[in-house]
């Protein structure tokens, strides 16, 4: 469970603040588990069954029309859709575009990491100089972390408009069409994290001082962020790998 800065403060009044705050916005209840943060592990639980059918629905599609391919002797639309994935780098076939993009979440998730680190010691800002990542402080690492996801979604983007430009689109046969809906709704999701860890920035800079709550936003915010990460992994190797 999440747990934020600590101090055994019963009430007090930070400066500029008009009313004392409460021991348990500063420290939590102890013993006692966060109920933002037992609500979002109970949301993204339900949000993996959901992701759960996506994938349920693109193995049965490929089942039925792989053995109707085969029977009337044609190519596969899966073997006809994922070579629209490959790039020819190097001298290899292989989604090279796809596997940078996903490195580039995947290490986002280091750094939302780092992040989080920072707001359970209480550290809101950086203590140093920019250049010098020792001393980033939540702000810093979630910046960060935010820019990594939104480079993330740009690339999901052009490869989008890359795969129209060739044919592939939604409506093209059923591989486009669980192509898109699988990697669409995830990526509306890495947009939310991306709302998310906006929100949590920007109340970090509209509060007076850091707090237990959230410093426990600051984590909660973490947990859907590498839930999106996770997700992408199994994605990345169904759709570009396994094919």
């Amino acid at each position: 469970m999440a747990h934020g800065p600590s101090t055994g403060a019963a009430a007090l009044a930070p400066n500029g603040a008009v009313h004392p705050l409460a021991s348990t916005r500063l420290s939590g209840t102890k013993g006692r588990p966060d109920n933002l943060s037992v609500g979002v592990i109970v949301w993204l639980a339900s949000d993996l069954m959901f992701f759960a059918a996506i994938f349920a629905a693109y193995f049965s599609l490929r089942e039925i029309t792989n053995a109707a391919a085969l029977e009337t002797g044609t190519t596969p639309m899966w073997e006809w859709g994922a070579s629209h994935l490959d790039n020819d780098w190097f001298g290899i076939t292989y989604p090279w575009f796809a596997t940078i993009n996903t490195v580039v979440l995947l290490l986002s998730s280091v750094t939302c990491q780092m992040g989080v680190h920072q707001a359970e010691e209480g550290r809101v800002s950086r203590t140093g100089s920019l250049f010098n990542p020792a001393r980033w402080g939540l702000r810093e690492w979630y910046t960060l972390t935010f820019l990594m996801g939104a480079f993330f979604i740009g690339g999901q983007a052009f490869e989008y408009a890359t795969l129209v430009s060739e044919g592939f689109t939604p409506s093209t046969n059923a591989y486009s069409s669980a192509f898109f809906l699988a990697t669409g709704f995830h990526g509306l999701h890495v947009i939310g994290g991306l709302v998310a860890f906006l929100l949590m920035l920007g109340r970090t800079y509209l509060a007076r001082r850091f707090t237990h709550e959230q410093a426990v936003h600051a984590i909660v915010t973490s947990y859907y962020w590498h839930f999106v990460d996770a997700i992408w992994v199994v994605l990345f190797f169904v759709l570009y790998i396994l094919r």
